[in-house]
């Protein structure tokens, strides 16, 4: 069991709906659940319902809209899961908030994370966090579409690309405003999409990151595979071990050989609704560059 109070606050965040949809309305979120700080001079920082999150770590922090999206503990596994090299150049595809280049300068040394967001609010939003952590020189954030990355980035050039793209189809969507739908649906790009763009800026043997739903297994392999990405290692997530997995997360080599691992899956909460002793360990740790 893991101790609660040992626990970075943004684990508190994120824990409390873990493994749930892939991104959470701000407002529903508990108050005390993550710092929200208060810093002299931010104000051009924020506009209208948005707040400063403290990210625990390292002093970062993220701008977040209360009447929005959150990012999720998918957000947290992913960028946890991905393995650097020193110096590596990475693409994020589909950021949002940002919170995943953050994470990754956070706990690399990375000399360059490009984040692509089609959304123009989102995206503006992403910079704003990037500016208020001082981090110009590591993320640049792009507002293109990512089906068109290759037209504004270097193909066969980066070491990483990771992506937390939409989870659902884009077929029988509810009533709700654009930015939702695009966020949770396959609007404005698909599973294959995000494959096939992560395929063209990959490097030789660089590597692709992904969370989806379990659901989407048979969908994330065939696509893979058509478009040279490998499967290495999957990991299933479930929210408690009596509960089915109901996250993934993939890694992929470009023009690897045939060969996958499956890991042993990763359970969110023990018996007692606390925090296993691998998420725990997930949350603290510092360096996700290979050997270290």
């Amino acid at each position: 069991m893991a101790d609660r109070s040992q626990l970075p606050a943004i684990i508190l965040l994120v824990g409390l709906f873990a493994c749930s949809h892939r991104k959470e309305r701000c407002a529903d979120f508990k108050p005390n659940s993550i710092k929200n700080v208060v810093i002299k001079n931010m104000e051009n920082h924020l506009k209208e319902n948005e707040r400063i999150d403290d990210l625990q770590i390292k002093g970062l922090k993220i701008i977040q809209n209360t009447k929005g999206f959150c990012f999720g503990i998918d957000a947290i596994l992913l960028a946890n899961f991905v393995e650097i090299k020193r110096n590596a150049k990475v693409v994020d595809l589909g950021t949002g908030t940002g919170i995943i280049p953050i994470l990754i300068v956070a706990k690399s040394t990375t000399s360059k994370v490009v984040a692509i967001e089609i959304q123009k609010e989102s995206a503006e939003m992403a910079s704003r966090s990037v500016k208020l952590n001082k981090l110009e020189d590591r993320i640049s954030i792009l507002n293109i579409d990512l089906k068109l990355a290759d037209k504004y980035l270097q193909v066969n050039d980066f070491d990483v690309v990771t992506a937390n793209p939409p989870y659902m189809h884009a077929n029988g969507i509810v009533n709700e405003d654009e930015s939702k739908m695009i966020s949770r649906h396959e609007i404005k790009c698909n599973l294959e999409d995000v494959v096939k763009a992560a395929s063209k800026l990959l490097k030789h043997h660089g590597k692709f990151y992904m969370i989806h739903r379990p659901q989407r297994i048979v969908d994330i392999m065939v696509y893979c595979r058509k478009h040279k990405l490998e499967p290495k290692k999957l990991q299933f997530i479930q929210p408690t071990r009596e509960k089915k997995p109901n996250l993934l997360i993939i890694e992929c080599t470009k023009a690897a050989r045939a060969e996958v691992k499956i890991l042993d899956p990763l359970v969110v909460y023990d018996s007692n609704r606390d925090y296993t002793k691998e998420v725990a360990d997930i949350y603290k740790k510092n360096n996700i560059e290979s050997g270290i």
